[in-house]
């Protein structure tokens, strides 16, 4: 006999979803439906109101496609009540949002909350007063199934969660999406750890770093709100497509305030149109140029020679040049931004003229020091002996003349580290100049040796293990009095001067306290592909874990050898009977080819980064763009021209391991030529 809609669990739950999305609803229209017409003083202030409220409204959007809530805890007990009472516990649906009723109790409770944390972290050893845990599966929006765990019931055994699996294995059509239904525990320590504290994920592909990061972000938010609208939150990826692909995790969190660039934008002081051999981009962005840096701006400051007289009214007062070169040298002892010394340093000798006014018997005031510091002298003997710098220009001339170079970069680079950054025409201007991306971070280290760069309350830095030493710098200076959330992979670094080990990397980044912790069960990558990718590590990082897949779904892989382009893409529409994304990662000198063989067969494609769709699935990837995207299904062309494509062996084998590990469902590698004997 059948059991009746109201007794049967999964109708309960639909009803409850029901109700829930009524709920937000009604939370949205009460946000649409205030009137501030007259509870503010200004147009200043109503529009400042009116700015929150309507990022007010964009928070309580209930996406049709994402699931309200995913999960439900039953408590055993009360919170805080004493168990030997045996006070009935309460029922909370887990969800990417606070929801309530009309009376205010709450429908659904937002993960980052405490009483969620137990949906992360409860286990059969440890059930955290938990009695049931239920996991919701979804279908276009739908509620189609749950699952149960007994957590407090001995006599049920742990079992792998099947929605989990399902969730993990999902097909992957369109950007990057949470990860708030999968949290693993050893993800979630990470996710919730405090705000005082900088954190550094070290993550194999398809261990969840990414997510991690970006979700860190979102409880941190929910935790230290106040704070962090104050001061700011970043996140930095490595590209342009890397941000398209993830920008919208957080907003379907409800988080819409967090700003995200790549490193070339936080410091775009200068147009980029120029490129750097290898060997030159090393040595601009090895650490040592940062005091080259700071010698070449400090050398602008004249100890002065001859003294200041200030005339007020009928009166003559000397600042001898002994007394102001003791002013000079404080200032230069203080080791502070040249800017703020140049700023101080008339105040300086104003202050000396007021004490010889107070000791002739008269009494100055504040008012009397700012206009002696405005004086005419004043202003010529300080840029005489403090001029302005501009930190293009600087950069510029350290570039281009050699004996200035040579005199601020004796003993720090060797001549031939000089040759190797100098540039072999003059230019005549900064306008006119070919800035590299490397000369722009020089440009912003100068810039911060002169005035102070604004610090932000918390930076998420990604695919970090390919910033330069000096690089690594510039990100530090955007969180000197906030903390950073570090995410990468040693062995994916494919840059010339990618990063050799995490301490070293954090001591640039002005974060050498921060905690490092290693994520090395892998959720994404299927198991075959893993293991074939992992075969280049002992080449690539010998030092690092390999990445141990806890996916049940060993995934599709194959090996084919091929003729003819044709015959990749024919691989490509092989992939694209199933359902979800397909990748066609290549070397970059390898597209040209490989666009042509699409156009004639009709397939269409979609360039990295821009957004899937049922109708198009295929993306077309140069090798150099593909870190940090992911595809459900992938096949790698060519992979001894990705080796071969970057300077050196050894960052071709990393590039070539990036590429490998892009697939979430099945991998299909075509050659022509051979293997890599590395993969043997």
């Amino acid at each position: 006999m059948s059991t009746p809609p109201a007794q049967d669990p999964l109708s309960r739950e639909r009803a409850h979803l029901g109700s829930s999305r009524a709920a937000l609803r009604a939370m949205r229209e009460d946000v649409e439906n205030l009137d501030i017409t007259d509870v503010t003083a200004n147009w200043v202030n109503a529009a400042v109101l009116q700015h929150q409220i309507d990022e007010r409204i964009k928070a309580l959007a209930d996406l049709s496609h994402t699931p309200l809530f995913f999960g439900r805890l039953d408590y055993l007990h009360a919170p805080g009540a004493d168990k030997a009472e045996g006070a009935e516990g309460e029922r909370f649906y887990i969800g990417r949002r606070h929801v309530h009723d009309a009376e205010g109790d709450p429908m659904v409770i937002d993960w980052r909350a405490p009483v969620s944390q137990p949906f992360y972290r409860a286990s059969k050893k440890d059930p955290m007063d938990v009695g049931l845990r239920r996991r919701f599966g979804y279908t276009s929006g739908d509620l189609t199934a749950y699952e149960d765990e007994h957590l407090s019931d001995p006599s049920e055994t742990a079992a792998t969660s099947k929605l989990l699996q399902q969730e993990i294995e999902r097909p992957r059509v369109g950007p990057m999406r949470d990860i708030v239904a999968t949290i693993q525990p050893e993800q979630d320590e990470i996710v919730r750890a405090g705000l005082g504290g900088s954190v550094c994920v070290q993550g194999g592909p398809g261990t969840g770093k990414t997510a991690v990061g970006l979700h860190r972000v979102a409880y941190l938010l929910y935790a230290h709100r106040e704070r962090l609208a104050r001061t700011g939150t970043l996140v930095i990826g490595p590209n342009k497509s890397f941000l398209h692909y993830i920008e919208q995790v957080l907003p379907a969190l409800g988080e819409l305030e967090v700003k995200q660039a790549t490193v070339d934008d936080l410091v775009a002081h200068v147009e980029v149109r120029g490129t750097d051999d290898a060997t030159a981009a090393v040595v601009k962005g090895d650490a040592r140029m940062a005091e080259v840096l700071r010698r070449a701006v400090r050398s602008h400051v004249t100890l002065p020679t001859e003294g200041v007289v200030v005339v007020r009214g009928s009166r003559r007062w000397r600042v001898p040049a002994y007394e102001l070169e003791t002013i000079v040298g404080e200032l230069l002892d203080r080791d502070i931004r040249y800017g703020a010394a140049r700023e101080a340093l008339p105040q300086r000798i104003a202050h000396a003229v007021l004490v010889q006014m107070e000791r002739s018997g008269e009494a100055p005031d504040d008012r009397v020091q700012d206009a002696v510091a405005r004086n005419t002298a004043v202003k010529a003997a300080v840029k005489a002996i403090w001029p302005p710098v501009d930190p293009a220009k600087l950069v510029l001339r350290l570039l281009t003349d050699v004996d200035f170079l040579a005199v601020h970069a004796d003993g720090i680079l060797d001549e031939d580290e000089q040759k190797e950054i100098l540039w072999s025409k003059s230019v005549r201007s900064v306008k006119s100049a070919k800035w590299s991306p490397a000369d722009a971070v020089l440009i912003d280290e100068a810039t911060d040796l002169v005035q102070r760069t604004h610090s932000l309350g918390h930076v998420v830095l990604d695919e970090a293990q390919d910033l330069s030493p000096m690089q690594y710098r510039a990100v530090g200076r955007r969180c000197t009095t906030g903390s950073a959330t570090v995410l990468g992979d040693l062995a994916q670094g494919t840059t010339p001067w990618a990063t050799r080990s995490w301490d070293e990397a954090l001591a640039h980044l002005g974060k050498g306290e921060a905690v490092i912790e290693e994520l090395t069960a892998g959720f994404r990558v299927p198991t075959d592909v893993i293991a074939y990718a992992s075969r280049l590590l002992p080449h690539i990082a010998p030092g690092l874990t390999p990445v141990a897949s806890v996916r049940e779904n060993p995934g599709f892989f194959e090996v084919r050898p091929t003729t003819a382009d044709e015959q990749v893409v024919d691989a490509c529409e092989e992939l694209l009977r199933n359902e979800g994304s397909v990748g066609l990662i290549a070397a970059d000198a390898r597209i040209p080819a490989l666009t042509e063989a699409l156009a004639a067969t009709g397939l269409t494609y979609l360039g990295p980064g821009e957004e899937t769709t049922a109708q198009t699935r295929l993306t077309l990837v140069p090798a150099s763009l593909a870190k940090g995207l992911e595809y459900d299904y992938v096949v790698l062309d060519e992979p001894q021209a990705v080796v071969d494509g970057e300077p050196d062996e050894r960052t071709g084998l990393r590039r070539l391991y990036v590429a490998l590990t892009r697939a979430v469902s099945g991998l299909t590698v075509t050659h022509a030529a051979p293997l890599p004997q590395q993969l043997a």
